[in-house]
């Protein structure tokens, strides 16, 4: 019988399910042993009159009912305590296994909602983030008895604690590293007499004798020393990596700062620009990609350009023979996930948008999203006479012919084509400035009067004129897909009107997509174009891939929402360029499980829509990456293992430029990526090369480029050569 104070504490609540649950066991435990003794006949090993025989199986109830009170009471006071405590949001009722798992979770440990258990794959040498102190639970039947000075043998290593920050934008797997980090170490014995706080003290046995010692110490409810966590000094063994000389070449480019140009038309900080490009260039890259931003460039008056800062920039990027990937940025920066600068769209557009603002994407609630146009003006005169079709290529044509001579010299070599919010193909679904967080579903833009006047034309062509409007059960921007009646499990968007409304709404994205396109091949006619598309991989393990179809991929678990976008590309001879390839699924688990990401799965679908479709495929990292885990995803994504057809990546993208990636360490694993990429690293050049290059590095930053030794290469400079 449950018995609880409704006046009581949550001790007293936990106790009280605790005697329930007991209850319930005794009369199992009851019902048992009389079903085995009625089977068996016997009493037992011994046989003993029924009286002596009931006597002491009661009494071995009684105190087997002793030990599980005691166990469970210990149970109720861990919960209460982490609860109150420990910012662990355990529910009252719940169980030794949400326990476990919670302090695995805070070891490290990555916990699926079946149970299944593994390290963390970035545990051994992630940077730790500073974490509240936390008890470890050990015997608790005696005071711990501290290690003696004396103990010879070292400890047998425990695994390291690692803390996993929560993240408000898109999951991170690991940050930048830096010259003075260091892997975490396991855990050592601590002296009798050391400092340590015993708030971090775990248990460690002392050579294999004395372990043996401390399994039976435990038994019998006693401890024999304590640990601690300090700062490790080498990382565990890496388990062999694949060698990738002689895999075919794919050139390495690396993304300029965003406001590498300003809006002035100067180049900024170009002595230090410089100096960064040189090593770069001696690293092997093979050329960068610059935004041509068209808030900059036709900012005040409707087709007048300033290419100047551009043409500057280009200079400097041709005398240092790299090449050039131009994107044709049609699109404000700022307010997204690494914007660190603001570039609007031209006043003369902003002026428009103020007296028609249904120029821009517009969300449910009316709000207006102004990082780019409405596709619904396509094939409308509202930007003073012209369309915004031809005000794209209006802009592609005027810099096709300002930068003629590095078309023919081969110096650029792509045009990137911006489509939508980013510069990506998709509709600004996750706008950060309208409060959406990772890792909501997202909100369709389709509210504008341009985009619903072509619903209700989709509509009455289908013959169901209720159908022209747009879904009012979808949701808001940090929605998960089973808490809304359109991308639940079994609903809406998989109806008659859900497949209708999806369909329209890709198509729109489709449509834009192929006019940009084909003006953009005749623009810019014999050269290499290519289409960024957004790696939106999270809700990608459910049904309805609701993250997506808000960004206008129609892409559920029973449909490819990529070979349509691959047709389109195909037709126009452009190349298709991904991202999040260097990302993991069991890193997003560990971050965000509730996410239900899945970039390696997502990465697969498209890279083989495009094959498929026979389009050249290219590739970026979604966010910062200076470690060698995210640096062996991309390999191996670019240069897929045992490929029938040995298809590979054309090129790759890194972004960004900062003084972040010039740090040693970072920097060290960026080459040696560069070279793997270009399939010509060897096992000796990884062992040899470190301190080679890192002493040539320096060098050429302190003879020649003393700004940016200053500013980002301190660390390089230090090395002793």
């Amino acid at each position: 019988m449950l018995r609880v104070d409704p006046g009581g504490d949550e001790e007293m609540m936990m106790m009280g399910i605790i005697k329930e649950e007991e209850d319930g066991e005794d009369s199992e435990e009851d019902e048992e042993d009389d079903y085995l003794l009625a089977a068996t006949g016997e009493a037992g090993p011994e046989q003993h009159p029924p009286g002596r025989r009931g006597r002491r199986g009661r009494e071995e109830k009684e105190r087997t009912k002793v030990r599980e009170r005691q166990r469970r009471a210990v149970t109720g006071r861990i919960l209460a305590g982490l609860r109150r405590h420990g910012n662990y949001s355990l529910r009252v009722r719940a169980d030794i296994n949400e326990v476990v798992a919670a302090l695995a979770r805070e070891a490290g440990w990555v916990v699926l909602p079946d149970g299944t258990t593994f390290p963390s794959s970035s545990s051994s040498h992630s940077q730790v983030t500073p974490r509240p102190a936390m008890l470890v639970p050990v015997a608790a039947a005696a005071p711990p008895i501290p290690v003696s000075s004396s103990a010879a043998p070292a400890p047998q290593p425990l695994r390291s604690v690692v803390a996993v920050s929560p993240l408000a934008a898109r999951p991170i797997s690991r940050r930048a590293g830096h010259a003075s980090s260091a892997y975490v170490a396991p855990p050592r014995a601590v002296p009798a007499e050391g400092t340590a706080s015993p708030l971090l003290a775990v248990r460690v046995p002392r050579g294999e004798a004395e372990a043996d010692d401390d399994d039976n110490a435990m038994d019998g409810g006693k401890q024999t020393g304590l640990a601690t966590c300090p700062a490790p000094a080498v990382a565990p063994p890496r388990p062999p990596e694949r060698d990738f000389a002689g895999t075919p070449y794919v050139p390495v480019y690396v993304m300029l700062p965003l406001n590498v140009v300003s809006l002035e038309g100067e180049v900024v900080d170009a002595d230090a620009l410089v100096g960064q490009l040189r090593v770069l260039k001696a690293a092997g890259v093979d050329g960068v990609m610059v935004d041509c931003w068209w808030g900059n460039v036709e900012a005040h008056r409707p087709q007048e350009y300033n290419w100047t800062g551009y043409r500057r920039l280009f200079h400097i990027i041709r005398e240092l023979k790299l090449k050039l990937q131009v994107v044709m940025s049609f699109h404000e920066c700022g307010g997204n996930v690494g914007d660190d600068v603001s570039i609007p769209l031209p006043d003369w557009v902003i002026e428009i948008g103020k007296s028609n603002p249904d120029i821009y994407f517009t969300d449910r609630e009316g709000r207006r999203n102004t990082e780019c146009l409405s596709w619904g003006i396509d094939k409308e005169r509202v930007l003073q006479g012209r369309t915004a079709v031809e005000v794209y290529f209006d802009f592609m044509r005027s810099f096709r012919v300002e930068f003629d001579e590095y078309f023919e010299d081969g110096i650029i070599s792509e045009i990137e084509v911006g489509l939508g919010a980013c510069g990506e193909l998709r509709y600004p679904s996750y706008a950060a400035k309208h409060g959406w967080k990772y890792p909501g579903i997202g909100e369709f833009q389709c509210y504008d009067r341009y985009l619903q006047k072509n619903l209700r034309r989709a509509a009455e062509a289908r013959g169901h004129t209720i159908w022209a409007r747009s879904p009012d059960n979808a949701g808001h921007y940090n929605s998960e897909p089973n808490n809304t009646g359109f991308f639940c499990d079994g609903g809406d968007y998989d109806s008659y009107y859900g497949r209708f409304f999806l369909n329209w709404y890709s198509q729109v994205l489709l449509d834009h997509a192929d006019r940009v396109l084909m003006l953009a091949r005749l623009a810019f006619e014999g050269s290499a174009i290519a289409v960024k598309v957004s790696g939106i991989h999270w809700w990608y393990k459910t049904a309805s891939h609701a993250a997506e179809l808000t960004a206008g991929f129609y892409n559920p678990c029973n449909r490819d929402g990529y070979a349509p976008i691959a047709q389109v590309l195909k037709k126009h001879g452009a190349a298709l360029n991904f991202t999040c390839v260097e990302l993991r699924t069991m890193d997003q688990h560990e971050v965000f499980p509730e996410a239900l990401a899945d970039p390696e799965g997502l990465v697969w679908q498209v890279l083989n829509a495009a094959w498929d479709a026979g389009i050249q495929v290219a590739s970026e990292n979604a966010l910062p990456c200076y470690d060698r885990d995210g640096f062996n995803k991309t390999l191996e994504n670019a240069k897929p293992r045992n490929d029938p057809d040995g298809r590979h990546l054309f090129g790759f993208t890194y972004l960004r430029l900062c003084s972040v990636l010039f740090e040693r360490p970072n920097f060290m694993e960026f080459e040696r990526f560069v070279k793997r990429m270009h399939g010509t690293i060897n096992r000796s050049l990884v062992i040899a090369a470190p301190q080679f290059t890192s002493c040539i590095y320096t060098a050429m930053f302190t003879v020649s480029f003393g700004v940016l030794r200053r500013r980002s290469s301190s660390r390089l400079a230090g090395v002793d050569c």
